[in-house]
């Protein structure tokens, strides 16, 4: 607790503090997380063998499966008490099942560390009265509550920050915000994106006048591009597009990972103008999340294209597979390639705080196995059952793509487009029928989806072609059921 106040909002860039502070971790989970000594004994490993970085990255990997799914809740906190813990945040599984993800009030304050670097070198709310706004949706899940917690924790520390917690409720913020907002230099809204646009929008649409509020944006849960940050930058008001928002990599298992900075903010919508450097960059022709991380908190490894990360929490994981697609680029490595090709995004930002000598970590999430929606992970699995139900399975294989579009407008909407069986035809009404049984399962299996989305883009826009469409169910190759976002 003392740490935290005592610490600058910037981590320390001393590598070598790095590895002995996963191995540190390490061995205090091995001495008090039951589940974890067994975990290594069930895998024959002697802790005590584990004496370097080298050893470390032997260790076997931690996935929800193997540990999580396999071990009692108690026996994956700390000493084996979940008493211990303070709150326990829960997320939805591929079938609705739940997840439990407990924390204490220590490990709440490694994720405000990262918020505090947003609100410090972003928003310098050190040095000007704040309101936050948090639109993320407020109950068991990690968003709302962790959120307020984090913003309060800041307040605590010294900064004049206050906080409304409206969660996601359109009407509550429209109502709130207005009144507020006057009272204090600048208004930051945190939510996920294709909420807080639709929430910019309606106000707009209302005759609200963001550019007065000095409006700021936190956001995470998505993908976005940088042509979405500049379109909301513009109805808002904001002028600083590296510094007036900033997304964040956090995940329900562990809290923040990362947070975009200044520095890879700058970077990214260089990458995004230049379409060839980013491929070179990232592997791939889209463009995904790209933040900074301290690793003496979060520890990032790479795993056949995926990501591994190592922190301590209520329930402390090791090499925990989070399966989100991406990679790592140390500090030195991002600038040497900016350089390479003709950018330097420390003279583009002109010096002051947001560049932290700290490594990056790209994410494009888990397209293989869901989608990103307000937020919300949609799991073909849901899909599935929505298209098993008798008033559409007659004349449907089972077949589908799910995937996120985005409009001219920059609105995301959730499409699905599905295989019709032989001989059968397409038409508005089948279309319909399809978009209702989805939705109507996706709201009683995933609690995300009913909460996170507003009624408004629950039901799904779906397309019916005919059976061995070439190019979305294509004969003899083994099917895709997810497309990343698509404009």
């Amino acid at each position: 607790m003392e740490e935290f106040f005592s610490r600058p909002p910037t981590p320390a860039s001393d590598p070598t503090t790095y590895e002995s502070a996963v191995l540190d971790l390490f061995r205090r989970v091995v001495k008090s997380v039951p589940a974890y000594r067994d975990f290594l004994r069930r895998h024959d490993i002697d802790p005590g063998g584990i004496v370097t970085l080298a050893d470390f990255r032997r260790l076997p990997m931690v996935t929800k499966e193997n540990y999580h799914r396999h071990y009692p809740l108690a026996e994956m906190c700390r000493d084996g008490r979940l008493e211990h813990c303070d709150v326990v945040a829960v997320s939805s599984g591929s079938t609705g099942r739940p997840t439990y993800w407990p924390r204490s009030l220590l490990d709440e304050l490694e994720t405000t560390a990262r918020f505090e670097q947003i609100f410090h070198d972003g928003f310098n709310a050190d040095e000007r009265s704040t309101l936050a706004v948090v639109c993320f949706p407020m109950g068991t899940w990690v968003g709302g509550l962790y959120t307020a917690a984090c913003c309060r924790n800041l307040g605590t520390k010294g900064y004049p920050i206050t906080v409304v917690a409206p969660g996601n409720d359109r009407e509550e913020i429209l109502r709130v915000v207005p009144e507020l907002a006057p009272s204090f230099e600048q208004t930051v809204l945190l939510g996920y994106p294709p909420f807080l646009k639709d929430v910019i929008d309606t106000g707009i649409s209302r005759g609200m006048d963001w550019s007065s509020m000095d409006i700021k944006l936190v956001m995470a849960g998505e993908v976005f591009s940088e042509d979405w940050r500049s379109l909301v930058g513009e109805r808002t008001g904001m002028r600083r597009p590296s510094h007036d928002s900033a997304a964040l990599y956090g995940t329900a298992d562990s809290g923040v990972l990362g947070n975009e900075t200044p520095l890879s903010v700058c970077i990214r919508r260089f990458l995004a103008g230049n379409p060839e450097a980013a491929q070179a960059l990232f592997g791939e022709s889209r463009l995904p999340t790209l933040v900074q991380y301290d690793p003496r908190s979060r520890f990032f490894e790479t795993h056949d294209g995926t990501l591994l990360f190592s922190a301590d929490g209520g329930v402390p994981l090791i090499r925990y597979h989070i399966a989100d697609e991406g990679g790592v680029v140390e500090y030195r490595q991002m600038l040497e390639f900016c350089a390479k090709h003709g950018f330097d995004p420390l003279a583009e930002l002109g010096g002051g705080r947001g560049a932290p000598e700290l490594p990056f970590v790209y994410v494009f999430g888990r397209s293989h196995f869901t989608v990103s929606f307000f937020g919300a992970n949609v799991y073909p699995e849901n899909v599935t059952v929505g298209l098993e139900q008798p008033e559409v399975s007659g004349w449907t294989t089972g077949k589908f793509v799910l995937e996120v579009t985005e409009d001219a407008d920059r609105d995301r909407h959730l499409k699905v487009t599905i295989e019709l069986a032989p001989d059968e035809d397409a038409g508005p009404q089948r279309e319909r029928l399809a978009a209702e049984s989805i939705r109507a399962q996706l709201r009683r299996l995933n609690s995300e989806f009913a909460h996170y989305v507003p009624e408004e883009y629950q039901l799904p826009q779906v397309t019916l072609l005919p059976a061995g469409d070439s190019e979305y169910f294509p004969r003899g190759v083994k099917h895709r059921y997810t497309r990343g976002t698509s404009s």
